[in-house]
């Protein structure tokens, strides 16, 4: 299987590509920083720059069997516009181009976020930001009022939302799409989810009894990228240790009935 992947130099990304590796697989990686773990092929792309993009698709030589869409940036001060030009926007961009340069039957991941889970309730906002120039990203962000912790909400609000919408004609071309949300997950970033969710973070993970580990992660993203998960098309795959069991619980009223 020849597959390519954003965002491999760190995080679950990294652990993706190794597991692929070692499982005899191809790996193409694009990421601005050069992975240190070892890949087939690194393509400096920068998933914040529609022109670096563009560059990269250009330079990647197919055809694709998988396409991981992992790329992503935490919910940081400062960073709203770019959370959502590289989660969001970057990340639709690389899958556009890159179709042409995949193989009949080709597994596409994205990885969105257990923080996309509303996007039901806050689907006109989605749909607004798909609808959006990126070259009116900043007017978007500052007519709504979007801070970086929704920025990040969003962008993977958006993701999921994609990876539904497109189901259909991807299908019609002989490919397939799914994503994957993950929460709480020991990489570096996770204080940075700390941070943005306060107490909220603190709460589940002690509830599921600790974070998920990037290899976990990865280990659901393989699968999906792989003939084994052939059947499986537009689905969003919540890999989360039963925290959003647990909150739904809460909110239904629901006891718990295994017996002691």
């Amino acid at each position: 299987m020849r597959v390519a992947i954003t965002g491999a130099a760190s995080g679950i990304g990294k652990e993706v590509a190794v597991k692929l590796k070692s499982a005899g697989h191809t790996v193409d990686a694009f990421d601005i920083n050069e992975p240190q773990s070892e890949v087939d092929r690194f393509i400096k792309t920068d998933m914040s720059s529609a022109a670096s993009i563009h560059d990269a698709v250009a330079a990647a030589e197919g055809s694709y069997d998988a396409l991981i869409n992992n790329a992503g940036l935490p919910p940081r001060d400062g960073l709203e516009e770019a959370i959502l030009r590289v989660n969001f926007f970057g990340a639709r961009s690389f899958l556009y181009g890159m179709q042409p340069k995949l193989a009949p039957g080709a597994s596409i991941v994205n990885t969105a976020s257990r923080a996309g889970a509303m996007w039901r309730d806050n689907l006109d906002e989605v749909k607004a930001l798909m609808a959006t120039p990126e070259t009116d990203l900043k007017s978007f962000i500052t007519e709504r009022s979007i801070d970086p912790t929704r920025a990040y909400n969003l962008s993977k609000e958006a993701m999921i939302v994609l990876t539904i919408a497109d189901t259909e004609q991807l299908v019609a071309k002989g490919f397939r799409m799914n994503s994957v949300s993950p929460a709480a997950v020991s990489t570096g970033i996770l204080d940075d989810f700390h941070k943005a969710f306060g107490d909220r973070v603190a709460k589940n993970v002690a509830r599921a009894g600790r974070p998920g580990s990037p290899g976990e992660i990865a280990d659901v993203i393989v699968f999906l990228a792989s003939e084994k998960s052939a059947w499986i098309k537009g689905q969003d795959l919540v890999v989360d240790g039963g925290m959003s069991a647990m909150s739904m619980s809460d909110a239904l009223g629901l006891t718990g009935t295994t017996s002691n």
